[in-house]
């Protein structure tokens, strides 16, 4: 099994954790023994290229994928084998997923009206969830009435109105123009940061996660390749995917032997003991 990787809460607890989570088809694995510890009030973006396994584990953690093996456990409970409507996570797709006849205020209402929630409550809540995302006085239009950075606000005041523990967010910006997304990335993190809640979000575009997101974890081809804070991936990269996929690189081939490496005639000092082909 894969080192756990990740950052704990101050009591030792991480609050969502994944502990040997694993996805795979007939003759294909997506996703690899993925371990990691999510401290709570996090933003932490799952980071990597197309097909790296990053949307099928934040699919396992919804309940919307099985996982053909190991858990995922929130707050201490196991939830592997709960039901997404039990597991009290709030999701804000690509798609945005609205319903388009339905009003914004129906479109937000829905969860809270499939847990019974009193008419009077969901009007309440309803109301504080638009404000929140600055869509107040929108409530009767529906969605072909919005803008695409509307509609994600739509999308994302959905998700809060129920009030989840964790908000899982699967690239829910790559539908807008740079502009919206800048601003959209923004708007998210302030959120998130007001209320305090855990967060995962996908993403496949480097600048979005290094620039929104507390910690970043690397993925490739379904495994773990390093998590850390966006300064670390980038100053500290533990081997070349992730150095050529956060950021630019030269890369220059050498030979190392301790803390001291020889490139061509020059010798460099190491920050941590190497030895061999290096690059």
């Amino acid at each position: 099994m894969d080192q756990v990787v990740g950052a704990r809460t101050t009591n030792g607890e991480a609050y969502l954790s994944l502990r040997g989570l694993q996805k795979r088809y007939v003759d294909f694995t997506a996703v690899h023994d993925l371990n990691l510890d999510v401290p709570q009030g996090e933003l932490i973006a799952l980071l990597g290229p197309s097909g790296c396994g990053k949307t099928t584990t934040l699919r396992m953690i919804a309940g919307l994928a099985t996982a053909t093996s190991g858990r995922v456990v929130v707050a201490g409970r196991d939830m592997t084998a709960e039901p997404p409507f039990r597991r009290d996570m709030g999701v804000v797709f690509q798609s945005y997923a609205l319903f388009p006849h339905m009003t914004v205020a129906r479109n937000v209402a829905f969860g809270l009206e499939m847990r019974r929630v009193p008419k009077v409550e969901v009007a309440r809540r309803v109301k504080e969830a638009l404000a929140m995302v600055r869509l107040g006085g929108l409530e009767e239009r529906r969605p072909k009435e919005l803008s695409g950075g509307q509609q994600q606000r739509v999308a994302l005041a959905r998700a809060l109105v129920i009030q989840p523990s964790i908000l899982l967010f699967d690239e829910p910006l790559s539908n807008l123009d740079a502009k919206l997304r800048d601003e959209m990335r923004a708007e998210i993190r302030d959120i998130q940061q007001r209320l305090g809640i855990t967060a995962i979000f996908v993403t496949h575009d480097q600048a979005e996660a290094l620039a929104m997101c507390d910690k970043v974890a690397v993925m490739n081809a379904g495994r773990l390749e390093q998590l850390g804070t966006p300064l670390e991936l980038y100053e500290h990269p533990v081997n070349p995917f992730v150095a050529s996929f956060v950021g630019r690189i030269n890369r220059v081939p050498g030979t190392a032997s301790g803390t001291k490496a020889r490139v061509g005639r020059y010798e460099l000092q190491l920050t941590r003991p190497l030895n061999g082909p290096v690059d």
